[in-house]
C-alpha cells in the first residue's frame, strides 16, 4: 500500500473533482479517476480541528505501485496541494496545539531510534509532561504574584515578601530538581548512545571485549601484534545499553606503514568517546598509555583488567572470552548513568535543548535560594520571571521559528 495525506483548510471543496469525502473517522472505498488513471482507494476524512494537524486531513491509501502513487500525487498538485516540508504535519499539530513540544521532540526521537531502549525511552516521553513540570508550575506561580505585587504595591499595601518561606518552597523544587537532572544526563547517554573507546596494547583484549560487547564477530582475534590495523566501529545494544563502540589498533611503535595510520587515528576516537576504556590484562605492568596517549583524556579513562580467569586484580576485572563482564556492566552504569539502570530513567528528558534548559531553570533557583533576607522585592521577581521563562521555553509555549527550523529539519515527509 502507498498513503498520501493531505492537510489545510476547506479540503470537501478543493478535492471536490476527485472525489466525495466520506463520513469523518469513517473509512471507504472510493473510485479516483484522473488523467486517464482509475483506482479504488481506501478513503479517510478528519475535520479540523479533531485531526492530527488541527486542520481538515485526508488520507488515500492506494495500491503500492510507486508510479501510480506519483502520477495521484501530480494531480493533487494540479488542484492546489503542495508537498510537505520536512515534519510539517507535526509542525501544524504543535502549532494548533494538537501536540506540546516535548512530545513532538519524543516523536522525531521514536522515528530515529535504533535500540529497543530508545524506543522506550522516546515511548515514555511521548505521553503527558512529566509530573515535575506541574509541580514547577504551580510551585512558582502564587510566588511571581506575590513578589510583582510587592513591587507594584508593596509600599502603598504593606506587601512584603517573605524570603524565609520563599526559600523553604522552592527547596523543595530544587531538589527535585536535582533529581531530573540527574536521570537526564544519564537519559541523554541512552538516547544518543553511549561512545566507548577501547584502547590497550595489541593483545590486550581489545577485539575480544569489541565482539563480546557486539555480540557478533566483527574483529579478527589473534595471538598476533598488530592484527587490527584500523578503527573498527559498531553500533549495538548490550544488556539495555545502546553502544557505539570503537575499537583501536594496538597501540606500540611499530614499522608497519598501515599499523601506523591505524595507531593514528586512535586520537580522533579518544576526543569523541564518552569514555575510554583502557585494557591491561592481569599479571602485566603498566603499559605507560596514561602518561603519554591517554594523558589528554584521563578523566574519562575507565582502567579494565582482562583476563580476570588468570589471576585476582582490583578494580574492573573481566574476561570477555569466557563472557563474565559483569564489572564492566556495573562500571558503565555508574560512571555514564550515575548508577541507575535505563528503566530508571524513562520520562526523564534526554536531548541537549531539555538538559541545557532543566541546567538554567536549576540554576534561576539556586540565586533565589542563596537571596539574603531584606533583599528588594524586584530581584526576587525577576528571578522567579527568568525561571518561569525558562520553564515556558522547555514545554514550547515560548517558541522561536530559528528553534522550531532546526527541529523539525529532521523529520521525514510523511511527519
Amino acid at each position: 500500500m502507498a498513503v498520501l495525506r493531505v492537510s489545510g483548510s476547506s479540503l470537501a471543496e478543493r478535492l471536490a473533482s476527485l472525489l466525495s469525502l466520506p463520513e469523518a473517522r469513517r473509512a471507504a472505498l472510493r473510485t479516483l479517476e484522473w488523467d486517464g488513471f482509475r483506482e479504488r482507494a481506501l478513503v479517510l476524512f478528519f475535520p479540523g480541528p479533531n485531526s492530527y494537524t488541527g486542520e481538515d486531513l485526508v488520507e488515500f491509501q492506494v495500491h503500492g505501485n510507486p508510479l501510480l502513487a506519483r502520477r495521484l500525487l501530480s494531480h493533487l498538485g494540479a488542484l492546489g496541494v503542495r508537498q510537505a516540508e520536512p515534519g510539517e504535519f507535526t509542525r501544524r499539530a504543535l502549532l494548533h496545539g494538537k501536540q506540546g513540544l516535548l512530545e513532538v521532540e519524543a516523536l522525531r526521537d521514536l522515528v530515529a531510534a535504533e535500540t529497543d531502549t530508545q524506543i522506550r525511552l522516546a515511548q515514555a516521553r511521548a505521553g503527558a509532561q512529566p509530573a515535575w513540570i506541574h509541580l514547577a508550575r504551580t510551585t512558582l506561580a502564587p510566588w511571581m504574584a506575590r513578589a510583582e505585587a510587592a513591587v507594584d504595591y508593596g509600599e502603598e499595601e504593606g506587601i512584603i515578601l517573605d524570603h524565609k518561606d520563599l526559600k523553604e518552597n522552592l527547596a523543595a523544587l530544587r531538589a527535585r530538581f536535582h533529581v531530573e537532572q540527574t536521570r537526564s544526563r544519564a537519559a541523554r547517554h541512552l538516547r544518543e548512545g553511549l561512545r566507548l573507546g577501547i584502547v590497550g596494547r595489541p593483545n590486550a583484549g581489545k577485539s575480544t571485549l569489541f565482539n563480546a560487547l557486539a555480540g557478533e564477530d566483527r574483529a579478527i582475534v589473534t595471538d598476533l601484534p598488530g592484527t587490527t590495523r584500523d578503527v573498527l566501529e559498531v553500533r549495538c545494544e548490550w544488556r539495555g545499553l545502546p553502544l557505539r563502540l570503537f575499537d583501536t589498533a594496538g597501540l606500540r611503535d611499530s614499522e608497519d606503514r598501515v599499523e601506523q595510520l591505524g595507531v593514528a587515528r586512535v586520537g580522533a576516537v579518544l576526543e569523541g568517546a564518552d569514555l575510554v576504556l583502557h585494557l591491561t590484562p592481569i599479571g602485566e605492568g603498566p603499559d605507560g598509555l596514561l602518561e603519554t596517549t591517554l594523558a589528554p583524556f584521563r578523566g574519562k579513562v575507565l582502567e579494565v583488567r582482562t583476563f580476570a580467569d588468570r589471576g585476582e586484580a582490583a578494580g574492573v576485572a573481566i574476561a570477555a572470552h569466557q563472557g563474565d563482564l559483569d564489572a564492566l556492566e556495573a562500571a558503565l552504569k555508574e560512571r555514564l548513568l550515575g548508577g541507575l539502570a535505563p528503566d530508571a530513567c524513562l520520562g526523564a528528558l534526554a536531548t541537549g535543548r531539555q538538559l541545557e534548559l532543566l541546567d538554567d531553570l536549576a540554576h534561576q533557583l539556586d540565586l533565589l535560594l542563596a537571596l539574603e533576607e531584606g533583599c528588594p522585592p524586584e530581584v526576587s521577581a525577576s528571578l522567579l520571571q527568568g525561571a518561569w521563562a525558562q520553564l515556558a521555553r522547555l514545554t514550547g509555549e515560548d517558541r522561536a521559528d530559528s528553534a522550531l527550523d532546526a527541529l523539525f529539519s529532521g523529520f521525514c515527509l510523511g511527519k
